[in-house]
């Protein structure tokens, strides 16, 4: 009997995913995942194309998700939160809020490239969105760094420029994750913290809980085993749901950044409970 799996973390052209929400369901499927999770950076605007898609194949699960950018301690963190009522007009308008910030950091990275003698326009940048209105984010910086022939690789955009604490990362201010948990919450959705491997932030991890993190993202495509086998265990220690996600991107240059869809997943029964979750009060 096959495994029931979902991966729980996959990105569309509504922020700085490559493909279409409907494709990803579509990629799913065709994977063999029972679900998948649309967690777009600070909007829900591919969910509803994501559901209709999913409705064209029964059995299959499409998650509607969010991954909530914050700040803490000077570096991004992200907060991933599940079955979110994607409608709410009040969540959404904190989502305007939030992007707004995410377009002054994009100023910032332009700024901070172009005092390293690098000629980059944020236009540039805004026409490698897929979709017209999709968020712009470091990928995209990151896809015009290799046309222009300044690096060879996301990786090496990310590992000289973009990355935490490279020669062009820049933190805008931005709400806490604590507050992002919170806003989770209030949207009827289930708060999970996103690939802790990336931030050396433990100690952030019963912070949330007390404000009421419920999931931790402890299988994700840039996790080492080691990581994985520690994540689980503070998983357990807190009463966490373990999640999984590859975090997909899609494919820039050849290259499919972070990792491919199905390439971390989670039994089934992690869907089931995260919809239990959203369901108690």
């Amino acid at each position: 009997m096959t495994m029931e799996i979902a991966d729980l973390h996959t990105h569309t052209t509504a922020s700085d995913g490559m493909n279409s929400p409907g494709e990803n369901v579509k990629m799913a499927v065709e994977k063999g995942l029972k679900a998948i999770a649309i967690t777009d950076h600070d909007t829900a605007s591919g969910i509803e194309e994501a559901l209709a898609e999913a409705k064209k194949h029964p059995g299959f699960e499409c998650v509607p998700g969010i991954e909530i950018s914050t700040l803490y301690n000077g570096q991004d963190i992200h907060v991933l939160g599940y079955y979110i009522n994607h409608l709410d007009q009040s969540f959404l308008s904190k989502l305007d809020q939030l992007r707004n910030v995410r377009n002054e950091r994009n100023h910032m990275i332009i700024e901070k490239l172009n005092k390293l003698g690098i000629p980059i326009t944020l236009d540039e940048v805004a026409e490698k969105r897929k979709a017209k209105e999709g968020n712009i984010g470091r990928p995209h910086i990151a896809e015009v760094l290799m046309e222009k022939g300044i690096v060879s690789s996301l990786k090496e955009a990310f590992d000289v420029y973009l990355g935490k604490g490279k020669l062009a990362y820049a933190t805008p201010k931005r709400i806490s994750p604590e507050e992002a948990v919170k806003m989770i919450i209030k949207a009827g959705g289930v708060p999970v913290l996103a690939h802790p491997g990336l931030y050396d932030e433990d100690e952030l991890i019963p912070q949330l809980v007390n404000v009421g993190l419920q999931g931790l993202e402890v299988y994700h495509s840039d996790h080492s085993d080691e990581q994985e086998e520690h994540y689980k265990k503070l998983a357990d220690n807190y009463r966490l749901l373990p999640t999984a996600g590859s975090d997909f991107h899609g494919i820039r240059n050849g290259v499919v950044f972070h990792g491919d869809i199905g390439n971390r997943t989670i039994s089934f029964e992690a869907v089931l409970k995260l919809k239990e979750l959203a369901k108690s009060p």
